[in-house]
């Protein structure tokens, strides 16, 4: 059975960089645009070349795809001049890309309010437009713009506006669903009249996601004609967002009633990159990844139930619809007060402990775990910190910087500032060295008290010099006087590495210290430090 050719376009770079809080450099774009060269989409739309610097300088640079065709975007010409005499069109005949992308209005409601002109002139602003890129050579496409909104509100017009394109060349005809409000079943029924006027071959979706039906509307789409998908890395976009790519592409390669019918540019051997590639964009954009995203989500293949852990274990089928490792992801088993045997016996084995599944010390950590939860810990989110109560149930973890004791204090100078202080006794080989340090916060003054003084610690001191907090997030989890705090500390060393510990009181400070300590504990453990006499 011969397949149906689906083509994959990707607008990260143009309708992605609309998301509030997103600006991409010149250097973030190109590094996003290689990315999607190297996963093999056909098309990366990088942008409106004359909008604004930044994506004019993207266009006049030289781009060696090895798999995809740069796609600039614009939109059809104004009113009142020629398509020659269009400075915004002249703008994208200039940036030498073998594609363009223009939008244009379909729903006659925006042709009156959005661009105060007559229907007519519209189709007419269409028609010239893609005239004007074909008989440049051009591989055109319109954005029919509200396309699903205007084919309810005036079919009619709707589909003469897109006729209006195609009779004149266009290669592709780009359905939007711009306001994200059309449901899967209303997708599935247009398309399919859609279909009788423009053919399924010449025919693309563009979904947003305001209704969370973006990728649904995109499957139905597909299975009711259209052959272009559009999307985003992670769903990035305007207002909810885009369809996201990252779950339409496994979903056309892994999924039979796709993969039987369908084929996308995209070598399987690519399709283990889309994880790097998802966080590749929340790196550029410095941001914590969603991680309940499908597929590619650190929590996508994630068990925490102690059935569940027990039934994967026998055969992953029972709790996983594909292999993690298809998509570059990675199982992770979960240790909670939900835990059962299983868990604890995974996550020691991916944490390199053996140990016999009947040796009492697994009760000892399961029951352990589950009492440090009841009040309030959580070890979902803190590896390290159960790494450390693991080891040292077992007897792996050796006696690193005793504290003794600690003082934090609060004040607020004459000046107004709010200025925090504190000392810590530290005992090191039977030596004890007392450390001061001032912060932003208490926490911030501790943490500098003891590395401010780390070359005191001379034992320690080079383990200790590249430790950085990065991130520290406080919970409440209940009120009144006796108020449980939980604390959670993302620390980072010179190699990159990442680890996150807990610590839970009643005391905030407290709290914060023991997350700290383990922080520290941790540090020393992975580097190979010598225990303390």
């Amino acid at each position: 059975m011969n397949k149906e050719r689906l083509y994959i376009f990707d607008t990260t770079l143009r309708d992605g960089a609309q998301t509030q809080g997103v600006d991409f450099s010149i250097e973030d774009k190109e590094k996003i645009a290689s990315a999607l060269d190297n996963l093999g989409v056909d098309y990366i739309e990088g942008g409106w070349p004359g909008a604004n610097p930044t994506d004019t300088e993207f266009f006049q640079k030289k781009h060696n795809f090895k798999n995809s065709i740069l796609t600039c975007f614009g939109m059809t010409k104004r009113s009142g001049r020629s398509a020659e005499n269009d400075t915004g069109l002249s703008a994208l005949i200039n940036s030498n890309t073998p594609a363009v992308c223009l939008v244009g209005k379909s729903w006659d409601f925006h042709v009156d309010v959005a661009l105060g002109i007559t229907n007519e002139e519209n189709i007419e602003n269409i028609s010239e437009s893609a005239k004007h890129f074909v008989k440049a050579k051009k591989e055109f496409m319109f954005d029919a713009e509200h396309f699903f909104d205007g084919y309810k509100a005036n079919p009619k017009y709707a589909l003469s506006c897109i006729k209006a394109a195609y009779d004149q060349g266009a290669r592709w005809i780009v359905l939007c669903d711009t306001n994200g409000g059309t449901l899967p079943h209303e997708v599935s029924k247009i398309v399919s009249e859609v279909s009788k006027v423009v053919p399924g071959n010449n025919l693309g979706i563009h979904a947003h996601n305001d209704t969370g039906n973006a990728v649904a509307n995109s499957l139905a789409a597909v299975l009711s004609g259209v052959r272009q998908i559009q999307g985003t890395i992670n769903g990035l976009g305007e207002r909810c967002g885009n369809a996201n790519l990252m779950s339409l592409i496994p979903t056309f390669f892994l999924k039979k009633d796709f993969s039987s019918k369908f084929e996308i540019g995209i070598k399987s051997k690519n399709i283990k990159n889309l994880t790097e590639c998802s966080r590749l964009l929340d790196e550029i954009l410095n941001r914590k990844p969603n991680q309940h995203l499908p597929y590619v989500g650190a929590a996508a293949f994630s068990h925490k139930g102690g059935l569940h852990v027990s039934a994967v274990q026998k055969d992953p089928k029972t709790y996983e619809h594909i292999n993690p490792e298809d998509v570059g992801n990675t199982r992770n088993i979960v240790v909670s007060d939900q835990s059962g045997k299983s868990n604890i016996i995974s996550r020691l084995k991916s944490i390199k402990i053996d140990i016999e599944e009947n040796d009492p010390k697994i009760k000892k950590l399961l029951d352990e775990v589950k009492d440090r939860e009841f009040i309030g810990y959580s070890y979902d989110g803190a590896d390290a910190s159960f790494e450390l109560l693991a080891r040292r149930i077992i007897g792996e973890i050796p006696r690193y910087i005793s504290i003794n004791e600690y003082d934090v204090s609060v004040k607020k100078n004459k000046s107004g500032e709010i200025v925090s202080s504190a000392k810590a006794q530290l005992e090191v080989d039977g030596e004890k060295i007392v450390c001061e340090g001032e912060g932003n916060g208490p926490v911030n003054a501790l943490d500098n008290a003891i590395r401010q003084n780390v070359d005191r610690l001379a034992k320690y001191s080079n383990y200790l010099k590249d430790l950085k907090l990065v991130d520290y997030k406080v919970r409440i989890l209940n009120t009144g006087t006796e108020a449980v705090t939980r604390v959670s500390i993302e620390s980072t060393d010179s190699e990159g590495k990442n680890w996150f510990t807990i610590g839970v009181s009643t005391n905030i400070i407290d709290a914060s210290f023991k997350a700290l300590i383990d922080s520290l504990d941790y540090k020393l453990f992975k580097d190979n430090a010598p225990a303390s006499n």
